[in-house]
């Protein structure tokens, strides 16, 4: 008798995800194809845990596919310090993990600022310290045990940014600049990964924050999503991760797009041309003001839509008007037909 069709299910995206590790780490060091059993010189997959039921049952997948390929196979869970006994959960969450036979595991504990919001100042340093294990460990990635549900919360957020299409492309099965976060839920709902952790009888700790209505996110979860799904019909959720997927490739498209315009609208000096920039299609000419700005040190994270609208209409609304400001002390101005982009 197989296992539980939710635990056959999460195994299997892990095994996937496992399997595109091991080819890129072998064609990385030109390595022949690996031994069946690990040794020193085998990629460590870490697993990011919070002890909730995504995450755990996203570990247990790891140290159970691990055992059957040249994987080394650790765990790491991240003390926010945002709650009376959070030190205490997270060493109980790092030993779970290394119940589960995954080495090392460890809780590291962070200090949450207050730049962006709550939310966003506790991303910002949960994934520093994910970046710094990984760097410690050598870890060739780091799973993170998002789930369909919360890539259609994702695609919701950024409708409601209005910030264009690359925020409703939510997340990548694959982020980073080194390739090294990997989602293997994506595909997968949060009832299927729910019941694998009752079917493995896996302990879970549900946190407080995901249904504290002072958090956006919690409010989609428990009061938006629910009331689309009764005016819509079922189906939502995946209809919006679908949406995630299209727009991704969209984006992506119009990237690829932009970066091989960004050549041409430029002049033998490297000035953008204004004449040949408005010739650009809006969206392709968004994109290349946005790397333009970037290039000159604005920060993306603080670079939103309506800065290049501002900067787009001195190529489209040209009327004369001043220097632009803009994040990081980045200024645009039009001078002389070019668009000169430069820190102040």
């Amino acid at each position: 008798m197989g296992p539980h069709p939710a635990v056959a299910a999460i195994r299997l995206a892990v095994r996937r995800v496992l399997h595109d590790v091991l080819t890129e780490h072998r064609t990385e060091h030109q390595q022949p194809a690996p031994p069946t059993a690990p040794d020193a010189h085998t990629p460590l997959v870490l697993v990011a845990c919070s002890g909730g039921a995504d995450s755990m049952a996203l570990a247990s997948a790891l140290a159970f596919e691990a055992r059957k390929l040249p994987v080394r196979a650790g765990g790491i869970t991240v003390d926010h310090g945002l709650q009376d006994g959070s030190d205490t959960r997270a060493a109980e969450v790092a030993e779970r993990m290394t119940a589960l036979g995954l080495t090392p595991s460890e809780a590291v504990t962070v200090t949450v600022g207050r730049e962006g919001g709550p939310e966003a100042a506790a991303r910002d340093a949960r994934y520093a310290a994910l970046d710094a294990a990984a760097e410690r460990h050598g870890a060739a990635a780091v799973l993170l045990g998002h789930t369909r549900d919360d890539q259609a919360e994702t695609v919701l957020l950024g409708l409601a940014r209005g910030s264009g299409i690359r925020s409703l492309s939510g997340m990548a099965a694959v982020s980073g600049t080194t390739r090294r976060y990997r989602r293997p839920f994506l595909q997968l709902d949060r009832q299927t990964v729910r019941k694998a952790c009752v079917a493995q009888e896996l302990a879970v700790w549900d946190d407080p924050h995901n249904t504290d209505p002072a958090y956006t996110r919690s409010r989609l979860r428990h009061e938006g999503l629910p009331a689309l799904e009764k005016a819509l019909g079922k189906g939502v959720v995946e209809a919006l991760a679908r949406t995630a997927q299209l727009s991704r490739d969209d984006a992506d498209a119009l990237d690829t797009w932009a970066a091989d315009a960004e050549t041409a609208v430029r002049d033998e000096a490297g000035a953008l041309e204004c004449a040949k920039l408005f010739g650009l299609p809006p969206a392709v000419r968004r994109r290349v003001l946005r790397r333009a700005v970037i290039a000159e040190g604005a920060p993306a994270g603080s670079l939103f839509a309506r800065h290049i609208e501002e900067v787009d209409r001195l190529i489209t609304g040209w009327r004369g008007q001043g220097t632009i400001n803009l994040p990081g002390r980045v200024e645009a101005r039009r001078q002389g037909g070019r668009l000169v982009i430069r820190q102040g």
